[in-house]
């Protein structure tokens, strides 16, 4: 089955499409895509991964055409930054 494994910095946008066995889980399309080893600042234990835009867990099964993303930490909270602009 064909995935995408997709990951963003404010720099630049990474889509790596891998093919898979039927069954295959979100932790596996990671792997297989050679992310991590392009961006060495991703740490699987500490950020939150989706399929399209709902958070799933590592052990998630995709079916084909799903789009793994990998999501950053925030820089600041999103109520705070609201907060901060209306106060300007």
């Amino acid at each position: 089955m064909g995935v995408e494994v997709a990951y963003a910095t404010p720099e630049r946008q990474v889509i790596i499409a891998v093919t898979l066995p039927a069954g295959s889980t979100a932790e596996q399309a990671i792997q297989a895509s050679g992310i991590l080893q392009q961006f060495a600042e991703i740490d699987l234990s500490a950020q939150k991964i989706g399929i399209f835009g709902s958070v799933c867990k590592p052990d998630q099964a995709l079916k084909t055409g799903d789009r793994v993303e990998i999501y950053r930490p925030l820089m600041q909270d999103p109520m705070e930054a609201r907060r901060n602009r209306v106060q300007k």
